[in-house]
């Protein structure tokens, strides 16, 4: 299953909890080699070259999970939907155009069972930003950069869109734990 949604809304906390209650690997987007790389690509790299480093971590990504599913369940702290929603978003560029780059190697990816979308009022997204220990620039990005909370959301939300293992999944009022409870149950249901 993959987890997606902007920055702070609780994909991390949720894949952590997920991977104990299902015995499940999780795994981020940007495993590791990539997974110190990024603030040095963000600040020196131009968007082409930007891209192509998320896609090959999106594409080590998928073979980890393969490996993974070997031996149990696999959470995904992003994936997909998050390169082209984040990357679009950034540099200001058509998902369309983002999604074409993507397309060649669609066969290649893993696909999942499914894929939450974690949503989020801004007054919940802001609390759940003060308690964050881990803050990074795309964290504070969302309400400093004028415009890139709604544009990230509205590019998850036409990714959605098109995504048929797509599952909305609101945050507002419910704990993680709640949440946990929640995805466990639909994936149950799915499976019946």
């Amino acid at each position: 299953m993959v987890l997606e949604g902007v920055s702070g809304i609780g994909k991390s906390t949720l894949a952590g909890l997920l991977a104990k209650r299902l015995d499940a690997t999780a795994i981020h987007t940007l495993t590791n080699p990539h997974t110190g790389w990024s603030g040095t690509v963000n600040r020196n790299l131009r968007p082409l070259p930007q891209f192509a480093f998320y896609l090959s971590g999106l594409l080590h990504a998928s073979d980890v999970a393969r490996e993974a599913l070997a031996v149990g369940p696999v959470v995904a702290d992003r994936y997909v939907s998050s390169v082209m929603a984040c990357h679009a978003a950034v540099h200001h560029v058509s998902l369309d155009q983002v999604q074409e780059l993507i397309a060649p190697f669609t066969p290649y990816l893993l696909a999942p069972d499914a894929t939450f979308y974690l949503t989020g009022s801004d007054t919940s997204l802001k609390a759940r930003m003060g308690a964050k220990t881990d803050v990074k620039q795309d964290d504070t990005d969302l309400f400093h950069v004028p415009g890139r909370l709604a544009l990230l959301r509205a590019n998850f939300h036409r990714v959605a869109d098109n995504d048929p293992t797509a599952v909305f999944l609101p945050t507002d009022g419910h704990s993680p734990h709640d949440l946990v409870d929640i995805i466990v149950k639909h994936l149950e249901n799915a499976c019946a």
